[in-house]
């Protein structure tokens, strides 16, 4: 037996013993790995997940037959001897040798950057130190928000801000590009970023860098090169990586130019007993950072250990990358800033819409060789293994809003579906016809979608387009929809998440199948949110039944029927926004939001307004928002019905109805459409006969038009067919799925949703009218409740040991007349 010892136990050294183990079936190989990390190999494509609670245990990759010596890295190779020496003084000898180092993160030569506060974002252990230096930080007694000072606006610098920001500190970006993700997007892609990221309150500053990073008192100041200096509790290079080739150089192997150990195309180093795989590796002088090519290099090396003669070909390194970065889709494909000779650009940029998408194509246009799409990357599957394939339509249709639908049937079989595991349409679509029904069944077989998961939508497309019926489980502890989950707990009366999943799940919940099933038993109305084992259930809004805003400060929203209120009830509104010193604006849904309320005080300034009349509007849960309408007949000369009598039947009519997402509705009283009703999820329009019903609409990231279900209905039908219409959205909907979207998903879409609905097609139009007229009769008001329970009243406190201890760390300053939260860290020059 031979002896493979690889050095690294990171993914891609996790991934070169996984294919050797899966290829030696004689067991000619006994395997050893040394890794520098105390940790056995674990998900660092996933590493942000840690923040977000996700348990390293979770990361943490399969076990493999392997002798595993941890936390003990090398330090010298004896080529001659064939020997590596550790850390600890432990020699092993080799009779083939695998670098699989990995990189090192790059800090700039910048003096101060090693001061305490000062972290680099890679590892597990990182995060750890990142996570404990921001607790002290939000734990300090003094003014202002808490700060932090991200260097690098790349992959890792955008995850390290999401953290930060998810640790309750306020990350600024310092990138000295002239835009974010500079190696994946272009200059139009990186403008449209940087607002979308801007609007996710994440301050960004491009074309700079830190000089000098000092400490006054116990903050640090980032000195940049334009002279301003930014203020931080904590900073994080996150700048790029640099191969962790140190230990190769000793060797005395040939590196690159740029760093990295050279290899050939069997990843093979100048020694034939040493290879080298992913980020160490230099291929042809050059080096790759992402998880793909490393996989890819380590099952060529897994091959030519057992006799195969597999290479890598550079020109098939596949680049491409999808992420979603504070909230924003991007994604970046094959030669995607154009540099093949004669290459033609196509671009599609709505800044309104906020997308930005790019096709780079042959010169004739035949052939798509790459592409950038920023806020929607949905066709980010389809178009990545279409690159190098002829294209099936006119590029610009490709992209554009209402072009092309992309299907799987355009692809060829040998079209890449997974970058990361080098699998094909063909290879996936095999693996089906034997009996991979699923796409667990599919990763299984093939190890599609399982590294970065961006293939796992085209998965499931090429499975519905096979004809097999793709799972809906709701997540892993369910295997039931969240449709038929609602039909269990209607029909069997079960009231407790608890019994649900004894009987129907396993497990214990997650936060998918808790604020849904939540969101289920509110919507049969089975008692107060915040009632017994329900309150466990709830997210942070629906806990204390307002919106947390970025200062830990929460927003009192009251209900305004139709927009329409009395000067007694302003009056009562701008007393108590006076008497607890909070902000007060105007919605867009013709309500008035009151900003900064603590949280011990929202029972007062509960039963306050409660007193003057008003009762909760929901603009904390997933439920009816608000019916918004113009002044109809009443005092507008064009108006031809009563949008304002309508508008305040149907909301009081739907408040409290809890829903899959918000609802929002409006209703214009004539054409002129003034309550903009048609970007509604329901919205109607008056006609000289009567009422047009609109659904589906909706502002937001993407705005939609509603679109017509019925016309010149009477006040009577109309409200029928809403009722209809919301239960069976209630009843049918995915969790947090908008009304636009379900119809959208509908099999026959708003055909068959108005054959359902208005020609009662299913005969269940009169169970949904039911099910509506037991809402109606059996609304109570969520802020009422908790005034009259004290059990619920003990929740509303900022520290359980001290109640009326108001939380120190919330600070305001005073604008254009009215308290708003410190906002980011001060700016000096």
């Amino acid at each position: 037996m031979k002896d493979l010892l690889v050095i690294g136990n990171g993914m891609v050294g996790h991934r070169l013993v996984q294919a050797v183990r899966d290829r030696d079936a004689a067991g000619a190989w006994r395997i050893t790995v040394v890794g520098a990390e105390a940790r056995a190999a674990y998900d660092r494509v996933a590493l942000s997940s840690y923040v977000d609670g996700v348990s390293a245990e979770e990361l943490t990759l399969p076990e493999l037959d392997v002798e595993l010596h941890l936390g003990d890295p090398a330090v010298g190779i004896d080529r001659d001897a064939r020997t590596v020496r550790t850390e600890s003084g432990r020699v092993f000898r080799y009779d083939a040798l695998v670098l699989a180092t990995g990189s090192v993160p790059f800090v700039p030569p910048v003096p101060g950057r090693d001061l305490p506060g000062c972290f680099v974002y890679r590892t597990l252990d990182d995060l750890d130190a990142i996570t404990t230096a921001a607790a002290e930080a939000m734990a300090a007694d003094r003014p202002g928000r808490r700060s932090a000072v991200v260097v690098g606006g790349g992959l890792l610098g955008l995850e390290a801000a999401r953290a930060l920001r998810l640790l309750g500190l306020s990350p600024q970006v310092v990138e000295i590009a002239p835009r974010l993700l500079p190696v994946q997007v272009d200059e139009g892609g990186g403008a449209l970023l940087r607002r979308l990221v801007e609007s996710e309150d994440l301050q960004v500053r491009c074309g700079v860098s830190v000089t000098e990073i000092t400490r006054d008192r116990d903050r640090l100041i980032a000195t940049l090169s334009d002279g301003v200096e930014l203020d931080a509790d904590v900073i994080v290079f996150s700048a790029g990586i640099r191969p962790a080739d140190e230990l190769a150089r000793r060797a005395g192997l040939p590196i690159g130019e740029r760093g990295g150990v050279l290899v050939d195309a069997r990843c093979r180093t100048h020694d034939e007993a040493i290879w080298a795989v992913g980020e160490v590796a230099a291929l042809e002088g050059r080096t790759y950072g992402l998880v793909a090519p490393g996989y890819a290099m380590a099952e060529v090396v897994a091959d030519q250990l057992v006799g195969g003669s597999a290479t890598v070909v550079p020109a098939e390194i596949d680049t491409s990358t999808q992420l979603k970065m504070l909230g924003v889709d991007v994604a970046s494909f094959g030669d995607a800033h154009a540099t093949t000779p004669g290459a033609l650009e196509v671009v599609v940029n709505d800044p309104v819409a906020g997308t930005y998408s790019k096709l780079v194509v042959s010169d004739d246009a035949k052939t798509l060789l790459g592409g950038i799409l920023v806020g929607d990357a949905s066709r980010y599957g389809a178009l990545r293994a279409l690159v190098g394939q002829p294209l099936p339509a006119d590029p610009v249709a490709l992209i554009a809003p209402g072009g092309v639908d992309l299907g799987t049937d355009a692809l060829p079989d040998s079209a890449q579906i997974c970058s990361c595991n080098a699998v094909s349409k063909g290879a996936i679509r095999t693996a089906v016809e034997s009996g991979a029904h699923d796409v667990p069944a599919i990763k299984a077989c093939t190890r599609a979608g399982t590294s970065c998961g961006s293939c796992v939508p085209t998965l499931k497309k090429l499975l519905v387009e096979s004809g097999v019926e793709v799972s809906k489980a709701l997540c892993e502890h369910f295997d039931r929809s969240r449709a038929e989950l609602f039909e269990i707990v209607s029909a069997t009366g079960i009231r407790r998440f608890s019994q649900l999943i004894a009987r129907y799940g396993r497990g214990r919940g997650c936060d998918v199948c808790k604020p849904a099933v939540a969101s289920i038993l509110a919507s049969l109305g089975t008692g107060h949110v915040l009632d017994g084992e329900q309150a466990t259930l709830q997210d942070t809004n629906d806990h204390f039944l307002a919106n947390l805003q970025r200062n830990g400060t929460y927003s009192v929203v009251p209900r305004i029927p139709g927009g329409e209120i009395t000067p007694e009830g302003l009056i009562a509104i701008g007393e108590v926004a006076r008497d607890f010193g909070l902000y007060t604006k105007i919605t867009g849904g013709q309500r008035i939001d009151m900003f900064g309320a603590r949280v011990e005080q929202l029972p007062a300034i509960w039963r306050r307004l409660v007193d003057a009349g008003f009762e909760s509007g929901h603009a904390y849960g997933k439920a009816l928002r608000t019916v918004k309408s113009c002044v109809g007949t009443t005092w507008c000369r064009y108006g031809v019905q009563d949008s304002v009598e309508l508008a305040v039947v149907l909301e009081l009519r739907y408040r409290g109805l809890r829903a899959p997402h918000k609802v929002k509705a409006g209703v214009s009283g004539c054409a002129r459409e003034c309550a903009e009703a048609r970007s509604k999820d329901f919205g109607i329009i008056a006609t000289e006969k009567g009422w047009n019903l609109y659904v589906g609409g909706n502002g937001g990231f993407s705005p939609r038009h509603a679109e017509l279900l019925a016309s010149d209905l009477d006040t009577e039908t109309l409200v029928k067919i809403i009722d209809r219409f919301l239960m069976f959205y209630i009843r049918t909907a995915d969790r947090l799925q908008r009304t636009a979207a379900w119809i959208e998903s509908m099999e026959g879409g708003l055909d068959h949703l108005r054959a359902v609905v208005v020609d009662d097609a299913l005969g269940i139009c009169a169970d949904l009218e039911a099910a509506m007229e037991a809402h109606v009769a059996n609304y109570s008001d969520e802020w009422r409740g908790v005034l009259e329970d004290e059990e619920k009243l003990a929740r509303f406190v900022s520290f359980v040991n001290a109640p009326d201890t108001p939380d120190p760390l919330i600070r305001t300053r005073v604008e254009r007349g009215q308290p708003v939260p410190v906002g980011m860290p001060e700016v000096r020059r």
